[in-house]
């Protein structure tokens, strides 16, 4: 028996169908990006490791896929540099780049280094794959894609403001219903000066991330784990079960932390921001929750998380305010926002809900039947025209039978098929089937050119 070829955990082959529904959802977020003045940009499938590491937390870091350096990788490695418990120090030695984490920190980069040619505020949106060394489960791949929107260079809020923009418009236009989580990590260090545990914040953010996925009573058993004490626990727990609207929920915690001038900072900021979603009618839409942290370590403000409301599955869009990623590559001071787009999980979620386009299988439009040489001819003067008015058309390849052509169109929902044999030359008039309804008309060419325009 032959060996059986199969791709690794955690990546996919796409269809020609998925394929289409895919680019409906990048041309959505693109047509959107372009709206709001963003322009594209592309970095490289793989960054030095050196790029990579320390962005992302210590379990960010795990994830990473690293690239193994070309040709005898464990030259002038010793046998006591093999250490299976603590292979850090090797990891550096053999692999010297990974492949990309996200789109934020190669972004980050690029800034810096073409920081000469960019005007800033610099407004780019991204789309590219990217990878994750996580365990496969559904709607969590291992080769994804994300699509970025990111503004660098000011620290407005109305940047901020422009985004929960973005989000309502690219989810109105593909008919998802919505909830926009907000939080501010300034509130977050808040939290952690009252509780007494301003050096733990990290730990703090780590475990609040979980919450929705393990419950509360496991999350603050890790952080017991990290070692807070009951006494810290029973000061932070307060804040895991605030409610009200957006406003109240502000005031709430303009009293509990009235002792923190960081945390006061992020609530003003907060009330910024939603004093003008509310203006654009957006607020209910949007909602203030304490135990957002997004665990990456560079969100240094408003953070987001966004939910599908129709279907269970993870967030499916989420983002922040980064005040000083690029000083890490040695620009200091350049603050930035963006958010991400999952772009798989947007896609089971459309699957879920039937709401692609009922076109979206068919590239097609219009498709000649093959009966022989002359014919063929005749039919390329003709599909070409149509190709010239933007109708997507083709000529069946070989002069097969008649049934075997117009199962090809049935298979790949190709709605016109034009039949011009001997007879239709001769006579001028053209036979159109319409493969949805059945129905036959008899077109002249220079009618059926503008009946596809028009169907």
């Amino acid at each position: 028996m032959g060996e059986k070829f199969t791709i690794p955990k955690g990546t996919r082959d796409f269809t020609p169908v998925e394929m289409i529904r895919r680019n409906f959802i990048f041309d959505t977020v693109k047509k959107v990006f372009s709206h709001y003045g963003y322009v594209p940009i592309e970095t490289p499938a793989m960054e030095n490791l050196s790029t990579l590491m320390g962005k992302y937390g210590e379990e960010g870091d795990k994830l990473l896929f690293k690239i193994l350096n070309s040709g005898n990788y464990l030259a002038g490695i010793g046998p006591e540099e093999i250490n299976p418990e603590n292979p850090g120090p090797l990891t550096q030695k053999i692999a010297e780049k990974g492949l990309k984490y996200d789109l934020t920190v190669p972004f980050a980069r690029f800034v810096v280094q073409h920081q000469n040619e960019i005007t800033f505020p610099f407004k780019r949106y991204q789309i590219q794959t990217v990878w994750r060394a996580d365990k496969p489960q559904k709607g969590r791949y291992r080769e994804f894609f994300q699509c970025d929107v990111d503004v660098i260079g000011s620290h407005s809020l109305m940047n901020e403001v422009e985004l929960v923009q973005i989000i309502a418009d690219v989810f109105g236009r593909l008919d998802i219903r919505v909830v926009i989580r907000l939080n501010n990590r300034k509130i977050l260090a808040g939290i952690a000066e009252i509780a007494g545990a301003r050096d733990r914040f990290t730990d703090l953010t780590i475990a609040l991330d979980k919450l929705d996925k393990i419950g509360l009573e496991k999350a603050l058993g890790e952080l017991k784990e990290k070692g807070f004490t009951e006494a810290e626990v029973e000061k932070i727990m307060p804040f895991t079960a605030i409610t009200g609207t957006f406003e109240e929920r502000l005031r709430w915690l303009e009293g509990h932390l009235s002792g923190s001038e960081t945390g006061l900072k992020g609530i003003a900021e907060m009330r910024s921001v939603f004093t003008r979603i509310k203006f654009l009618r957006l607020e209910e839409i949007c909602e203030l929750d304490i135990t957002l942290a997004r665990g990456l370590n560079y969100y240094t403000g408003t953070i987001f998380e966004v939910k599908a409301t129709e279907v269970e599955i993870g967030s499916i869009c989420g983002g922040g305010r980064y005040d000083d990623l690029t000083g890490i590559f040695g620009l200091p001071g350049v603050s930035g926002v963006g958010i991400s787009f999952g772009a798989d999980r947007i896609y089971d979620v459309l699957l879920a809900l039937n709401r692609f386009p009922g076109h979206d299988t068919a590239t097609t439009r219009v498709l000649f039947v093959n009966f022989g040489e002359k014919e063929e001819l005749f039919c390329l003067g003709l599909a070409s025209r149509l190709r010239e008015e933007g109708i997507s058309t083709e000529i069946y390849p070989d002069p097969d039978k008649l049934k075997k052509q117009m199962k090809y169109a049935d298979q790949k929902q190709i709605p016109l098929v034009v039949l011009a044999g001997e007879n239709e030359i001769g006579s001028g008039i053209l036979t159109v089937k319409n493969m949805k309804t059945g129905e036959q008309m008899n077109l002249t060419p220079g009618q059926l050119v503008n009946f596809c325009k028009e169907t």
